[in-house]
């Protein structure tokens, strides 16, 4: 089999809440570059990444996929996933001007395709392909709520019924930048679903540490699982620090873009749960070996989604240190086979590929630039 053609294309899809706020981002769409992989055996994969649906850093990407990428695998077995990623991560002059950011967006879109196509040309699902088990299920949190620019008695509606949909676990924003209105409103969540429900906060790194500590200090009646993002991105003490002084576990990973950053939050004992995101790394490839370091510390890897769960559902199911996943349902209605949440659990995909498979009407409704 040999790669014949390649085609980017950007979407822009609307978010189901038309308009949500956290600490650092206001969305109204969310924008997928992704990229098809064609090849002589009429297969093909599709791959992408999540974005801001900014157009001009969204070209970005997919100009690094067209003019870096292509001339790569034009002629190359598309089933050598790893090699070619290998080829793809060391290119001199890539390696040169990046080792994470827009080059590991592009990356990642190509990886996910190649998975994609590996798994169809073995008509298998990818969750099979990498050694998974059906029997496995994969328990839902939702996401798609408890955003800063709704009322409480917004927060409050939505979660009941999320409840009533059958799940058991809610993740809320904080970082209004009122500690007393964060800590209200988490109070008021918590009274309203319950001792027994998962509930998460997540400040997208907005606090400096005192606030970050100040919240986790007052925090600890309403019995978080985990605080997301307390602090910068970047900030390796501070998170060390959080983890173990705070008494709130530490979830972090959506915005540590490669295995090494993964390596150093790891070793530091600055994270309790692990968030890795294949379309931040370098797609599939590069978030099986964050997860298999975090196994061998026996940390529980939660895949951070940002509507990717498409590829993150197969990888959950297939490795042995995920359990939990995030659903956010913004670009449920552009896949052949969307990822679907029932009584809590998210439904077993059964067709040959990644779930990464974009509906033609889809490319053709949310299509930009």
């Amino acid at each position: 089999m040999k790669i014949t053609s390649i085609e980017t294309f950007i979407l822009h899809v609307p978010v189901t809440r038309q308009g949500i706020a956290d600490s650092t981002h206001r969305l109204t769409h969310w924008g997928a570059p992704g990229i098809i992989i064609r090849t002589d055996e009429s297969i093909s994969g599709f791959g992408y990444t999540g974005t801001h649906a900014h157009l001009p850093t969204d070209r970005l990407i997919t100009q690094c996929i067209s003019e870096s990428y292509t001339p790569l695998l034009i002629g190359r077995d598309p089933l050598e996933v790893r090699s070619l990623w290998d080829k793809l991560l060391h290119h001199p002059p890539l390696q040169w001007v990046g080792r994470a950011g827009i080059s590991h967006l592009a990356l990642s879109a190509v990886d996910i395709a190649l998975w994609d196509l590996k798994a169809k040309a073995a008509q298998l699902p990818l969750w099979k392909l990498l050694g998974g088990s059906g029997e496995k299920k994969i328990r839902a949190y939702n996401t798609d709520g408890g955003w800063l620019n709704w009322s409480i008695d917004q927060l409050i509606a939505d979660a009941k019924c999320l409840l009533d949909s059958g799940y058991r676990g809610i993740k809320m924003k904080v970082g209004t930048g009122r500690m007393h209105e964060d800590l209200h409103r988490v109070q008021a969540v918590r009274e309203a679903i319950g001792p027994n429900i998962d509930l998460m906060a997540d400040a997208n790194g907005r606090w400096l540490f005192p606030d970050a500590f100040a919240f986790c200090s007052r925090a600890a009646d309403f019995h978080l699982k985990w605080l997301e993002e307390p602090i910068w991105y970047d900030d390796l003490e501070g998170h060390r620090q959080l983890a173990s002084r705070c008494g709130v576990p530490i979830a972090l990973g959506e915005q540590l873009y490669s295995l090494s950053h993964f390596k150093e939050f790891l070793a530091a004992g600055a994270v309790a749960f692990v968030q890795p995101d294949a379309v931040r790394l370098a797609g599939i490839t590069e978030w099986w070996m964050v997860s298999d370091l975090a196994f061998a510390y026996r940390l529980p890897v939660v895949p951070h989604i940002g509507d990717m769960a498409q590829v993150h559902l197969h990888l959950a199911i297939a490795h042995p240190s995920c359990d939990l996943l995030e659903y956010i349902p913004w670009l449920k209605d552009c896949f052949e086979e969307p990822a679907t949440v029932s009584d809590g659990y998210f439904a077993t995909p059964l067709q040959p590929g990644a779930g990464s498979t974009i509906l033609t009407s889809a490319l053709d409704k949310y299509r930009v630039g």
